[in-house]
C-alpha cells in the first residue's frame, strides 16, 4: 500500500476533511490537477519507460487505484474463505448492471500464490448504491475487522513473497508499521498451521518500527494470527543494536535468515491514491532519503547470516532511492549479490532494474547530470550544500553488479501502483576482493547534515535516540508527508522514555501457573517453562503469555528496555473474576486458543451442535436451562470455569459451518457464555 503517511498532506485530514467521499476525491483531483512539469522532465530524463509508453504511463498514474485485498490467516482457513469468495460472491457479481453499464466482478490477481489475492475496480457510488456490491463491500469490511482479509495494495504484497520465509527462519522486518507485510511474514512462519490449531514455529519474526505509537499497529496486526514466535521492537532501523543470545546457544548474537527492508521513501509510486504528490513532487524528495535508506540496508547486511536473504523495497519510482542504494551497498559488501528472480511469480509483469540514471538537485529540472563530477563542475558554489553525493550516481562497476536483476513495477503494466524490489543474498563461500568503485559508500553519511526532521504523530514529543544515533541524511519536506506505509523514518526512532512493563518468566513450579494448567486440563507436554508475565514482581498476575524457545532465550539474554521490546509472544490466559460464590481463576483467551489447543486433553473438549452454537452467539449469558434437553446434563456436569466447546460442520436456518469450530466458554452457576471478542461473535 505504498509508503505515504496518511496523516500528511491535504488528502488525509487537511482542508478537504469535511467533504463527502466522492466530493472529497473530485475536489482533490481538481486542486492537484494531476500535472507536474518537474515530474515529467525528471522521469523523461531517467528514461524509466520507453517513449512510446510515456502517455500510457501517465494515463495510468491519473487513474484511481483499484481496490485490492488479500485473504489472510493460516493457509487452510484462507483457502476456505477464498472458496466462499470464488463460489458465492463472484457469481452474484458477474452480471451486475449499474446505470446501464455492466460492472466487472472481482478477479484474482494472477501472480499471487494460490489465488488468495483479489482486485476489483468499481466507483465508490457503486459500493453505496448497488445492492450486490454493497453486500460484498459489507462482507469485506466485516472480514477485515475480524482479521480474515487484509486490505492491501497489490504491489505491497510482493516483498514478503520474494523473501520466501519458512517456519524455521529467523526473520526481521526493519521498518514494519502499520504491518500488512508483517502479517504476511507471520503467516509464512505459521505455514504448518491447521484449521483448528496453531503451530509453534522454531523460528522468529521481529517487527521493528522507530515510532513508538506505530508499533501498536504491529501488535494489532499480530492479533490476527497469534504467535509465540512474534516480537515487536521500537528502535532506529539504521542503528539497530545486536541482539544477544545466551552462551549455551554457541553464538553471542542473533543473526537473521531473512530481512525485509521496506524502507521510508518519497512514495511517488503511490501517486494514484496519494494525489497530493502531483502538486508537491520535486527531486530532492528522493535525494534527501538516499542516505537514510542506504544506512538501513547496510545495517541489515551486518545482521544477516551467510546464505541469508534481504529484500529491499520502496514504493518510489526514483532510481536514486532504488538502484543507487543497491549499488552502493553491493560495492561495499562484495560477499553480497543480487538474485535473479525473474522466473518467480511468472504472471507478474515487471521491468528490469536501471543501470543508468541522471540525478539533479535542481527543483526546476532545467538540467540533469550524467556524472557527479559533471554536477560539481556545473554547480561549484552550491554542490557542497546539496543533498547529492557521488553515491547518488550510477557506479562505474555497474556491469558487475547486475542491477538489471532488480524489479520495477509500473502502473500501466498491470493496473497497480509503482514499486521497486531487489533481492540480495549473502554467499557463504569465499568471495573476490572488494569491487573497484568510484566512490565510498560513506559519502552518503559525509554529506552536509542539516537538522533532520522526523514525521511525528499528534502530541508526540521530541526524543533523543537511545545509544549513539547514526548520522542523519538531509530530509526533505516530503519525508514529513509521504514516508509511506510502514516506514516511519529511522531518525530519532526509539528514543525517550520507555514505559513498557518488564518481562518475567514464571517458574514451571509456580503455584499460580500449576493451578492454571490443572484447572484448564492441559497435558503434561504444555511448555510451562515458556510462560511469561508482564507486571512488576509481587503484583497479581492478570495475564500470561506464551513464547517459543528462541524468544525466551532472547528475552533472558537482553535488557528489554535496551532493545525496547514492545511485545513478545502471544497472550493465552487471563484472569476471570468469579461471580458470587465462584473463586477467581484463569481462562483461555479466544485469540490464544489455537496456540493452546495442541496441549489440551481431547477428552475435556465438549462437542455441541449448530443449535447450541446459535444460542451461544445470540445470547450474552444463556441460561443452562435454555439449551436443548439432551445437552443440559453435559452442562450440569461441567465444573465452574473455562471449557472448550467444539462444533462440527453443519447447517441451520440458512447459516452453514464448513469446518470444525473450537471456542472457549465460561461456565458460571446457572449460565454459560462464549468468550470471544464482539467482532468475532458478530
Amino acid at each position: 500500500m505504498g509508503r505515504g503517511r496518511k496523516r500528511g498532506g491535504r488528502g488525509e485530514g487537511g482542508r478537504y476533511k469535511k467533504a463527502k467521499p466522492d466530493e472529497y476525491r473530485t475536489d482533490l483531483i481538481e486542486k492537484a490537477d494531476m500535472k507536474n512539469e518537474r515530474f515529467y522532465a525528471y522521469y523523461k530524463a531517467q528514461k524509466i519507460v520507453p517513449d512510446d509508453e510515456w502517455e500510457a504511463f501517465l494515463d495510468a498514474l491519473r487513474t484511481p487505484l483499484p481496490t485490492t485485498f488479500r485473504v489472510a490467516g493460516s493457509r487452510q482457513i484462507a483457502k476456505s474463505l477464498n472458496d466462499t469468495i470464488r463460489d458465492v460472491h463472484v457469481p452474484s457479481l458477474s452480471d451486475v448492471i449499474f446505470e446501464d453499464q455492466k460492472l466487472p466482478p472481482p478477479v484474482q490477481l494472477p501472480w499471487y500464490p494460490d489465488g488468495l489475492a483479489w482486485q476489483f475496480n468499481v466507483p465508490k457510488k457503486v459500493l453505496r448504491k448497488s445492492p450486490e456490491f454493497k453486500k460484498f463491500h459489507s462482507f469485506l469490511v466485516f472480514e477485515t475487522d475480524v482479521g480474515n482479509i487484509s486490505r492491501q495494495e497489490a504491489v505491497s504484497m510482493l516483498p514478503p513473497l520474494f523473501l520466501e520465509v519458512e517456519p524455521h527462519h529467523t526473520v526481521m522486518d526493519m521498518c514494519a508499521a502499520p504491518g500488512s507485510k508483517t502479517a504476511q511474514l507471520l503467516e509464512a512462519l505459521h505455514a504448518q498451521d491447521t484449521l483448528t490449531s496453531s503451530s509453534t514455529p522454531s523460528g522468529l519474526l521481529i517487527a521493528n518500527d522507530s515510532d513508538y505509537k506505530r508499533t501498536h499497529l504491529l501488535i494489532h496486526q499480530s492479533a490476527r494470527l497469534p504467535s509465540p514466535a512474534f516480537m515487536v521492537t521500537n528502535l532506529d532501523a539504521s542503528n539497530y543494536p545486536h541482539i544477544k543470545l545466551s552462551a549455551a546457544s554457541g553464538s553471542s548474537k542473533l543473526l537473521f535468515d531473512r530481512i525485509l527492508c521496506d524502507v521510508p521513501c518519497s512514495g511517488d509510486g503511490t501517486i494514484r491514491k496519494n494525489i497530493g504528490i502531483w502538486k508537491s513532487w520535486q527531486p530532492n524528495d528522493g535525494n534527501g532519503l538516499h542516505g537514510l535508506q542506504l544506512r538501513i540496508l547496510q545495517r541489515a547486511i551486518k545482521m544477516l547470516k551467510p546464505d541469508g536473504r534481504i529484500v529491499y523495497s520502496t514504493c518510489s519510482l526514483n532510481p536514486v532511492e532504488n538502484e543507487a542504494v543497491i549499488a552502493a551497498a553491493l560495492e561495499s559488501n562484495p560477499e553480497f549479490h543480487l538474485v535473479d528472480v525473474s522466473s518467480k511469480l511468472h504472471e507478474l509483469k515487471r521491468r528490469p532494474g536501471m543501470t543508468s540514471w541522471r540525478p539533479t538537485a535542481d527543483k526546476a529540472i532545467s538540467s540533469t547530470y550524467e556524472t557527479y563530477d559533471a554536477f560539481v563542475t556545473a554547480n561549484p558554489e552550491t554542490a557542497a550544500s546539496t543533498k547529492l553525493t557521488s553515491g547518488h550516481w550510477p557506479p562505474m562497476s555497474g556491469h558487475e553488479l547486475n542491477l538489471e536483476r532488480c524489479m520495477r513495477i509500473y502502473p500501466h503494466q498491470q493496473d497497480s501502483g509503482g514499486f521497486f524490489v531487489a533481492v540480495m543474498e549473502r554467499r557463504s563461500a569465499e568471495v573476490k576482493p572488494i569491487r573497484e568503485r568510484k566512490r565510498n559508500v560513506e559519502d552518503a553519511a559525509e554529506a552536509p547534515q542539516p537538522e533532520s526532521k522526523k514525521p511525528r504523530l499528534e502530541n508526540e514529543t521530541e526524543h533523543s535516540t537511545t545509544g549513539t544515533p547514526a548520522p542523519e541524511a538531509a530530509t526533505s519536506g516530503a519525508e514529513l508527508k509521504t514516508i509511506v506505509e510502514g516506514g516511519g523514518g529511522a531518525s530519532g526512532g526509539g528514543g525517550g522514555s520507555f514505559k513498557e512493563m518488564p518481562y518475567t518468566f514464571l517458574s514451571p513450579r509456580d503455584e499460580t501457573l500449576v493451578s492454571c494448567i490443572t484447572r484448564l486440563r492441559l497435558t503434561p507436554n504444555f511448555p510451562s517453562s515458556n510462560v511469561l508475565v508482564r507486571n512488576p514482581e509481587g503484583d497479581v498476575v492478570r495475564s500470561m503469555y506464551l513464547t517459543n524457545d528462541l524468544m525466551k532465550e532472547i528475552i533472558l539474554a537482553n535488557d528489554f528496555t535496551k532493545i525496547r521490546l514492545t511485545t513478545a509472544g502471544t497472550k493465552v490466559f487471563t484472569k476471570q473474576e468469579g461471580g458470587k460464590g465462584v473463586e477467581a481463576q484463569y481462562r483461555i483467551l479466544g485469540e490464544g486458543l489455537p496456540v493452546v489447543l495442541p496441549y489440551t486433553d481431547p477428552k475435556s473438549i465438549v462437542t455441541g451442535n449448530m443449535n447450541i452454537l446459535k444460542n451461544l452467539v445470540l445470547s450474552h449469558y444463556p441460561l443452562c436451562t435454555s439449551f436443548e434437553q439432551s445437552f443440559r446434563p453435559i452442562l450440569d456436569a461441567l465444573e465452574l470455569g473455562c471449557h472448550i466447546f467444539k462444533f462440527p460442520p453443519g447447517e441451520l436456518d440458512g447459516a452453514s459451518l464448513s469446518h470444525d469450530l473450537l471456542v472457549p466458554i465460561w461456565k458460571s452457576g446457572v449460565s454459560v457464555s462464549l468468550m470471544v471478542d464482539k467482532k468475532a461473535k458478530k
